[in-house]
């Protein structure tokens, strides 16, 4: 069986809920209701398969909670958990894993993001730090690095609320910004910034 890339699988499950709202669009309420009788019988299904799949190898000895752990960070299988609410780590544990994932990134030019809360519905607050917080980049960054770690680990997060970044309400504007790379290096690590044509 063909390995399934993690986008792969995603662009999938964006089909499957094309295809929900278009059925859910049928005009006889009858055939509706079994649609979604159909729809949630399914799920119910794989979701009790799972639970037990995660029992027995819960049961199996000292390596099965780790190997449940292992499981919870694989993207896919991840994804999968969270849609029947069977991932080993609530939302919080997986948003500050996330950003620790993208610290090193951040720490390259002199920032840093730490996690402040998230609430009963999903509500995540961070700050950033250091040479990102205030940054005319600070958008773009949040974008591109933040964001997308962030709903990757966690796409059950309701709402980001992010302190310290430029207009973080407003559009995305690529060409409004400059590009992270160009944000300031922190004073005394004997870096220069990257020219354009990447020579001194």
């Amino acid at each position: 069986m063909e390995k399934l890339s993690t986008k792969e699988f995603q662009k999938q499950l964006g089909r499957v809920e094309e295809l929900i709202a278009a059925l859910e669009g049928v005009p006889n309420p009858a055939v509706r209701a079994q649609i979604s009788e159909l729809i949630q019988t399914v799920l119910d299904l794989h979701g009790t398969g799972l639970e037990r799949i995660l029992s027995v190898v819960y049961d199996s000895g000292a390596g099965g909670a780790a190997m449940i752990d292992q499981l919870g960070q694989d993207r896919l299988v991840s994804g999968l958990l969270l849609l029947h609410g069977l991932h080993p780590l609530d939302l919080e544990a997986r948003v500050r894993k996330a950003l620790e994932e993208v610290k090193p990134r951040l720490g390259l030019h002199g920032g840093s993001v730490e996690f402040v809360s998230v609430t009963d519905e999903g509500a995540v607050r961070i700050k950033l730090e250091g040479n990102c917080s205030g940054c005319p980049s600070s958008r773009v960054t949040l974008h591109s690095t933040i964001e997308e770690e962030l709903y990757a680990a966690a796409p059950d997060i309701t709402s980001l609320e992010v302190d310290g970044a430029v207009d973080a309400l407003a559009p995305l504007h690529a060409q409004a910004a400059p590009a992270f790379t160009e944000c300031p290096l922190p004073v005394g690590t004997g870096i220069e910034p990257a020219t354009a044509g990447g020579n001194p």
